[in-house]
């Protein structure tokens, strides 16, 4: 388990994609996409990804993460509400945040830059520099 402070440190680093490509194609309806981070000195390594739905096409969670699988911040796009272990419930979006001790049990609404679902490509580009990203290169959606 992480701490508090690793955690925030994480968070809060400036990161790379590790084999930045021209441009993300944003996967289809029940695909998904993962991508490699690299903290600027090389030192860490993270993980972002995207899960779409299948069936609610604006249903999308993105996350940032460690690689042993720890959560440290997901997007929750047009799922259902989270109840956060104090009992307050949020609608969706939410944005859950690595608590130590909790995980990504505890969520706060999300930042309004990373609300809509007109647009999931644009979100989840706003959801990298959210995360401390540098030189994010443009996400494009996949023609059907």
């Amino acid at each position: 388990m992480l701490t508090q402070t690793e955690a925030d440190r994480l968070i809060a680093m400036a990161k790379l994609l590790e084999d930045p490509p021209a441009a993300i194609l944003f996967p289809q309806p029940g695909e998904k996409l993962e991508l490699g981070l690299v903290s600027t000195d090389r030192r860490e390594r993270l993980i972002a990804d995207v899960n779409r739905g299948r069936i609610r096409l604006t249903k999308c969670t993105f996350q940032e993460r460690d690689p042993r699988v720890t959560v440290l911040l997901r997007l929750d796009l047009d799922g259902p509400p989270h109840e956060n272990p104090d009992g307050t419930v949020l609608p969706c979006p939410h944005l859950h945040m690595y608590r130590e001790g909790w995980w990504d049990k505890w969520a706060i609404p999300a930042p309004p830059a990373l609300c809509s679902t007109s647009n999931l490509a644009d979100v989840f580009r706003e959801f990298l520099v959210y995360c401390n990203v540098q030189a994010v290169p443009p996400v494009q959606r996949a023609l059907i």
